[in-house]
């Protein structure tokens, strides 16, 4: 008990110290001693801080009502918030509270050498609720493929509409559960073999945002419904209105 006042006295007489030190040094000297003597402890605090802000503003965001949260990531450097914006003043003309969360930032490329990270935010994205469907080119969908994060529309999709995009042959057929264990080997007896993406090639949505130059063949453009959804109602809104031709 002692030890404990003794230190703490000593942290206060140092303190004023350091008070009297500061009152005493004009200005452009004060910004001195505060970061030769405490500018770790103010990187520190400063870190914490954002760290708190950060993770207020995730929870904060989690609490608020949702209809769709969708991650778009083009073959191309096209921007296509505005067939978004219209989707969404198009799903919300029901009345039903809610918004869509639509990602446009989130890069995936296996040709970046910091592709890692990608998958990482992705697989983070995915594994707290925040994303219930992806338009992607081959690289992401290979990735969610690999996750078994795609939900199998043959069986997922309700109504019709299966039926209808497997007889326009839109519905493409893949295996799932994939991955490579440590010596980096595939053990194709994990494999779930299914339909698990949607090709958006010959839609309008594709002509606009998937176009490339004259000389290169486009790539493909899926579209993939998460497994975890919560939303499949809104998820085949969406769906619908990227098949349209």
């Amino acid at each position: 008990m002692n030890k404990k006042k003794k230190s703490e006295s000593i942290f206060i007489r140092e303190l004023c110290r350091d008070l009297n030190t500061l009152k005493s040094l004009p200005f452009k000297k004060k910004i001195r001693f505060l970061w030769d003597y405490y500018k770790w402890p103010a990187i520190a605090g400063i870190f914490i801080l954002i760290t708190v802000c950060t993770f207020a503003h995730m929870f904060y965001e989690g609490q608020k009502p949702c209809r769709l949260r969708v991650c778009v990531v083009l073959n191309t450097d096209d921007n296509c918030s505005p067939w978004f914006k219209t989707f969404t003043q198009d799903l919300c003309s029901d009345g039903k509270p809610g918004a869509v969360d639509v990602n446009l930032d989130q890069p995936f490329d296996y040709d970046n050498m910091y592709y890692y990270v990608q998958e990482v935010e992705v697989m983070t994205t995915i594994s707290s609720g925040r994303m219930d469907m992806a338009v992607c080119g081959p690289d992401m969908y290979s990735y969610l493929l690999a996750l078994n994060a795609c939900l199998p529309l043959d069986q997922g999709l309700t109504g019709d509409l299966a039926s209808s995009l497997l007889a326009e042959g839109k519905l493409v057929y893949d295996t799932a559960n994939l991955t490579q264990d440590k010596n980096g080997n595939v053990n194709p007896a994990d494999g779930i073999d299914g339909y698990y993406a949607v090709d958006l090639s010959e839609t309008e949505f594709y002509d606009l945002y998937n176009q490339t130059a004259m000389e290169e063949t486009p790539e493909p453009l899926y579209a993939v419904i998460i497994s975890n959804t919560e939303h499949l109602a809104d998820c085949e809104s969406l769906l619908k209105a990227l098949i349209r031709k």
